[in-house]
């Protein structure tokens, strides 16, 4: 069951934590559209994530966002890593339950610092 969203007017589901966390979630950055927190299970010594007030299911769907609305949520990527003091980082975006992704609302992991090795 959606309801409206208290933030864009569009509908969210109902037990989506990411569409929660848009309006009550304790934020470290927001700009519009778009809000950035830490992660409750850090993988690194900074491990923030990005996160659409828009419900949308994974990267698969980003094309249902306006270009200007992409591009202004990755500019805002690179901005929360800035603004976290972080030069070098990694941006990840697990896309579907194979992939690890547990909350099935896209969001961008920022990690810099120690981190495990990847791959």
């Amino acid at each position: 069951m959606a309801r409206p969203s208290a933030t864009r007017g569009s509908s969210l589901p109902d037990d989506c934590l990411f569409c929660r966390l848009a309006v009550e979630g304790d934020h470290v950055a927001r700009t519009e559209g778009f809000y950035a927190l830490r992660d409750i299970a850090p993988k690194a010594d900074v491990h923030l994530l990005v996160i659409p007030d828009r419900h949308i299911e994974s990267l698969r769907e980003v094309g249902e966002l306006p270009a200007d609305e992409a591009k202004r949520m990755l500019e805002f990527v690179a901005q929360v890593a800035r603004e976290a003091g972080l030069d070098d980082y990694r941006v990840i975006a697990n896309t579907g339950p194979g992939s690890g992704q547990t909350i099935l609302h896209l969001h961008w992991h920022v990690l810099g610092g120690r981190m495990p090795a990847f791959g």
